[in-house]
């Protein structure tokens, strides 16, 4: 705009002269000239500097204060469960599981609501077929657990480490009556003979077609909780109990990278040729490293729960050796579940060799310790436990496949 204004005042002045220097002579005629032209420069604008990119910076996360879950603290109505390491509503969490006895034989798949225990105990029973049970926290909006099945004693001694309150349809009479019926023992059980105190509202049939009738017996939540109240057992568990598990910290993984890889877990190995509760069926453990899970399998088939339709899948494996026995004509076994012995803990696609020890009593659980004595750390999340008869531990097998 300045340049413009120089040019134009320039032309003016230029205009008056000529006209002066032509006063008092003859006009003539002015030849035709082009008009003078403007040169007009256009001016580039300023180039803006470019914004700098605002880089919000992450927040750091917070370093654990420890690494494993020491002491319980409730944070917006929920707590860490004793059972899982997991956050889990205040009410279930601090309230006595229940332990419940399912069925594993293949007539009796699938499950219903199997996924939802915490722990997941499994036991070789007459037949050398194996028997779950089942302990649960987290049930309450649940119809119905099940089928149900029968009663031993080494199931009980389980349940009583996790101060569970255990229930069963039907029991061995001679090994279990005696047990099963003492005061200190909150069980929930099926009106069969050698239950002195049964509890048929907590049990009926549901339709199964197809099904053998013994497979049909299930646990109804609403009438469970009736039975407890009518027997007036206490939900809280005791002052003295003791957690069955270490488990890591939020935000913190065992991941024991200097043990033995164990990526397929076989607690009655491949062969048909044992006989000592694993070899019917032949479950066996499939870790997976996208989720950090294991993937349960039994007679070459994915096991189901049927309330979800999805495959049966833990955070740890154990293998519990213990010494077990044939009692009597009717195949009952025995099995050792307190003192100590041989155990395997498979977390996170590892093997860690080491011990059990049970030497506080009925009331307290199995702990678990590796070959220096240091207690096991569990990741967080459900567990199963394969009690395996230590005459029959050459089947076990587990590795890469």
């Amino acid at each position: 705009m300045i340049q413009k204004k120089i040019t134009l005042l320039g032309t003016i002045v230029l205009c008056v002269a000529i006209c002066l220097a032509g006063c008092g002579k003859e006009k003539e005629q002015p030849e035709e000239s082009a008009p003078p032209q403007l040169e007009i420069e256009p001016i580039e604008p300023e180039a803006e500097a470019p914004e700098e990119p605002v880089v919000e910076e992450e927040p750091e996360e917070e370093e654990p204060e420890s690494l494993v879950i020491e002491e319980r603290v409730e944070k917006d109505g929920k707590i860490q469960s004793y059972l899982t390491g997991q956050w889990t509503d205040v009410a279930q969490a601090k309230r006595r599981p229940i332990a419940v006895m399912i069925p594993n034989n293949a007539p009796a798949l699938p499950q219903y609501g199997l996924s939802r225990a915490g722990i997941i105990y499994e036991a070789p029973v007459e037949g050398r077929i194996t028997r779950l049970m089942g302990v649960f926290e987290n049930f309450d909006d649940l119809d119905r657990i099940g089928p149900v099945r029968s009663s031993r004693d080494y199931y009980v001694y389980q349940a009583m480490g996790y101060e569970a309150v255990y229930c069963n349809w039907g029991l061995a009479v001679p090994y279990v009556e005696e047990l099963i019926n003492r005061p200190e023992v909150y069980n929930v059980s099926a009106a069969v003979v050698g239950i002195h105190n049964p509890a048929d509202e907590a049990y009926g049939r549901h339709k199964r077609p197809g099904y053998a009738t013994e497979f049909t017996g299930y646990l109804f939540i609403d009438g469970l909780f009736k039975a407890v109240d009518r027997l007036g057992y206490d939900w809280e568990y005791d002052d003295a109990y003791v957690p069955p598990f270490l488990f890591a910290a939020d935000n913190v993984r065992a991941d024991y990278a200097d043990n033995e890889d164990a990526a397929y877990v076989y607690p009655g190995g491949k062969s048909s040729n044992n006989s000592g509760g694993y070899g019917a069926y032949h479950p066996y453990f499939e870790y997976h490293e996208d989720d950090q899970l294991y993937y349960r399998y039994q007679d070459g088939k994915k096991q189901i729960d049927e309330l979800t339709g999805d495959q049966l899948t833990v955070s740890n494996v154990v293998f519990q050796y213990c010494h077990g026995e044939v009692r009597d004509d009717h195949d009952y076994l025995a099995f050792g579940v307190h003192g100590e012995g041989e155990a395997i803990v498979f977390t996170n696609g590892k093997a860690i060799k080491g011990t059990w020890k049970r030497l506080d009593g009925d009331f307290t659980p199995a702990k678990f310790y590796d070959e220096a004595g240091e207690e096991i750390v569990f990741n967080q999340g459900s567990t199963w436990i394969c009690n395996i008869w230590d005459e029959y531990g050459e089947f076990v097998e587990y590795g890469q496949e």
